[in-house]
């Protein structure tokens, strides 16, 4: 009986236990969505003055992005209606300015406030705190440092780096044997360039192009040849970082694609979460490593000009021998940061911005050919590009303009304002509110752009430019925190567009048209297709 008694006793004991945990969690979940309740009708009133199109109040304007390639023209459409900026919601709770003029983001890129935006967000882990997520007196002592690592006379000896790895894309690219061949797609394996000219199907250009540009920037950063591109080659801790660093890029898409994988706890929870801190892992490791090594290296080679006595300087000798008016250098784990930073920054949006340029030319054979005349005058023979011609190619780099102000390779960026801002019509916006500048947008604004979506590289001629606003093209970002490492960018664009076309024919597929659709960086959903044909055998 006592022992009945006690199991009773027991039983109530944990049933009241369990009520009052119920209880405890329903009062959690009512006080948590009050104050979500609270705090969107803050920012309803704050936005009151910036309307925008009509929202579902659950979904918010998330339903109208169909992911079918046509949402960035709504973007543009909807700017169409509500001129300047007008608030987006996505979901019941989380509200977006979007600026979509130049008169609106010069207020905003004149800040230094940090970007703030998921995907910059779910970088962290990978990148860590650099230059792209970074504020304050850190960034300002950071860009600071960096910045003599894109002075020209670095970036001279990177052109024929460049020069090197876009010749082994257009000889002779065998993904057959190429450590990404787990990565790419299965119809890419074994293709080369020269074969697909061969051929009057076209081919999916962005992987060839990233390989590319990922072995180039390996090259310019490191020092390090990886062979990526060809064979199985290199140290296997360099093929692990190029595979890591190729899956964390993808990772972080997915976890920006999958709501669910925005709660940091159920993302470290899946399957894609282990992926993410297993790449991490190596791309970290790798990169500790590079760096001991060079430390231990230029341990008795202190000063720059010592080392480039030697040979030529890379990104790492730069944030190595980095020092404040202080003496004091870059930590190491700052040095990774910016370094993997430099990797992400500098292969992804290269990748996307030589690939539609690339086919923006396909479409616009009347301009491909003067850009294929004007390459071939300025190489006098020869089948590479060397840092003098780079100034020697005017037109083509207009049509590269273009291609950037129709093809953005980031079309957007946030920032979460650490106090209020107010534009020049005299509207305000209070401190916290997300602010995202739409540069597909603005490059596609009527009002700015006459005929927007038409391709025409003469926009860019000196007179011309003059006649706009600078926020009015913004490929790059602008003010304080525009992209440090855009000259490196632009000389790889010349240098890869160059020497293709002065080797090969584009021809666009018109079965194939590309989709676009915003990711970390400007991609399509389908691939971008083209289709080549070696220039000395077109009639």
């Amino acid at each position: 009986m006592e022992l009945f008694e006690t199991l009773k006793k027991v039983t109530l004991d944990s049933y009241r236990i369990h009520h009052l945990v119920a209880i405890f969690s329903l009062v959690y979940v009512i006080l948590k969505i009050s104050k979500l309740i609270v705090k969107r009708n803050e920012w309803i009133r704050a936005l009151e003055t910036f309307p925008g199109p009509p929202k579902h109040w659950l979904f918010g304007h998330v339903r109208e992005f169909k992911q079918d390639g046509n949402d960035m023209y709504k973007v543009v459409k909807w700017g169409e209606s509500y001129p300047l900026a007008f608030q987006m919601w996505f979901g019941p709770f989380v509200s977006i300015l979007n600026i979509h003029h130049p008169d609106y983001v010069k207020t905003i890129l004149a800040s230094t406030e940090p970007k703030d935006d998921l995907s910059y967000r779910f970088l962290i882990p990978w990148i860590g705190d650099g230059l792209l997520v970074s504020g304050g007196q850190k960034w300002f002592r950071h860009r600071r440092l960096l910045t003599p690592g894109f002075h020209y006379d670095v970036l001279k000896p990177y052109v024929k780096m460049m020069s090197d790895s876009a010749k082994t894309m257009l000889n002779a690219v065998s993904f057959d044997n190429c450590i990404w061949r787990e990565i790419l797609h299965e119809q890419a394996k074994g293709d080369k360039w020269e074969t697909h000219s061969k051929s009057d199907e076209s081919f999916e250009l962005f992987e060839h192009v990233s390989l590319m540009t990922l072995d180039s920037i390996m090259k310019c950063a490191f020092s390090s040849n990886t062979n990526c591109q060809t064979v199985r080659g290199g140290e296997s801790g360099t093929n692990s970082y190029i595979k890591a660093v190729y899956e964390l890029s993808d990772l972080v898409n997915v976890r920006l694609r999958t709501f669910p994988y925005h709660s940091e706890w159920i993302f470290q929870l899946s399957p894609h979460g282990y992926k993410y801190r297993k790449a991490c892992n190596v791309a970290h490791s790798h990169t500790e490593e590079i760096i001991r090594k060079r430390k231990e290296a230029l341990k008795d080679e202190k000063e720059l000009g010592r080392i480039q006595a030697k040979r030529n300087l890379d990104f790492l000798d730069i944030l190595l021998c980095a020092r404040d008016e202080d003496q004091q250098g870059l930590s190491d784990e700052a040095i990774r940061a910016e370094v993997d930073t430099f990797m992400f920054e500098g292969h992804d949006t290269t990748a996307s911005g030589i690939s539609w340029t690339l086919y923006s030319l396909a479409c616009n054979p009347e301009h491909q050919q003067i850009c294929r005349d004007e390459v071939i005058s300025a190489l006098e023979g020869r089948d590479t590009m060397e840092w003098e011609d780079l100034s020697k190619i005017p037109y083509t780099t207009m049509c590269i303009k273009e291609s950037l102000r129709l093809y953005p390779p980031v079309p957007g960026m946030s920032r979460k304002l650490t106090k209020p801002m107010t534009f020049f019509d005299g509207r305000t916006v209070p401190k916290g509110c997300l602010v995202g500048t739409s540069i597909f947008g603005i490059h596609r604004n009527a009002t700015v752009w006459e005929n927007p979506n038409a391709f025409d590289p003469l926009r860019f001629l000196p007179k011309n430019s003059a006649k706009r606003s600078p926020h009015a093209f913004v490929p790059f970002s602008a003010g304080p925190r525009n992209c440090i490492g855009q000259n490196f960018a632009m000389n790889e664009l010349k240098v890869v567009v160059a020497q293709t076309l002065k080797r090969y024919q584009l021809t666009e597929d018109p079965m194939k048209k590309p989709k676009m659709i915003p990711r970390l960086v400007l991609r399509s959903l389908n691939g971008i297709h083209v289709k080549i044909k070696p220039v000395d055998l077109v009639p």
